[in-house]
């Protein structure tokens, strides 16, 4: 059956009409997915950021619980603590920090960094070990005491609290109410 050009052109131009409005329907769908994706990416910024700072609150609830606990607990293991220092930093020349201390437990000789986390790892302990390493170039007022560190945490694997115990830091956890220094009784603490 032959078709005239007429007919070609009418078919032409319906299929072209189609085109067009698929066309723009998928710019107006693809206009509205890009509206949605912004509206999601806007949403999970505003859930990282509340996040951030409930990360935060939790951070400062563990100190608070560990900074009364950190003097009844040194004393116990023969260390006399008199001061506790909540939130040190040191700045370089740029006003840049370049460390910071949870809690510095200390007395006329011997400090002890703490590092607070309410859920500590591996990751936590090494970074704490760096920070101890540059503790008195940080701090030079530092310079001529013992320093030792400790970790403390809500939740503090067994295996977290074994890996520091075995690198000289005093690790103190939650147990029940409490704080407790999960250290057995013949562990020495190095000396930094």
């Amino acid at each position: 059956m032959a078709t005239s050009a007429e007919e070609i052109w009418a078919l032409f131009r319906e299929t072209d009409r189609k085109f067009q409005e698929a066309s723009r329907e998928m710019t107006q769908r693809s206009a509205e997915t890009d509206r949605k994706f912004q509206d999601t990416d806007r949403k999970i910024q505003q859930l990282s950021e509340l996040i951030s700072r409930q990360g935060n609150r939790l951070g400062e609830f563990v100190q608070e619980m560990v900074r009364p606990a950190v003097v009844r607990l040194l004393r116990a293991r023969g260390l006399p603590v008199h001061q506790v220092a909540p939130n040190l930093s040191a700045y370089d020349d740029n006003g840049q920090v370049i460390a910071e201390v949870d809690l510095l437990a200390l007395n006329a000789q011997v400090a002890v960094a703490v590092e607070c986390k309410s859920h500590l790892s591996v990751d936590d302990v090494n970074e704490h070990l760096q920070r101890l390493a540059q503790f008195k170039d940080c701090f030079p007022q530092y310079r001529e005491y013992q320093l030792l560190g400790a970790v403390a945490g809500m939740v503090v694997p067994d295996q977290v609290g074994r890996y520091a115990d075995r690198k000289g830091l005093f690790v103190l956890a939650q147990s029940g109410q409490a704080v407790e220094i999960r250290n057995d009784a013949s562990f020495q603490p190095k000396t930094w």
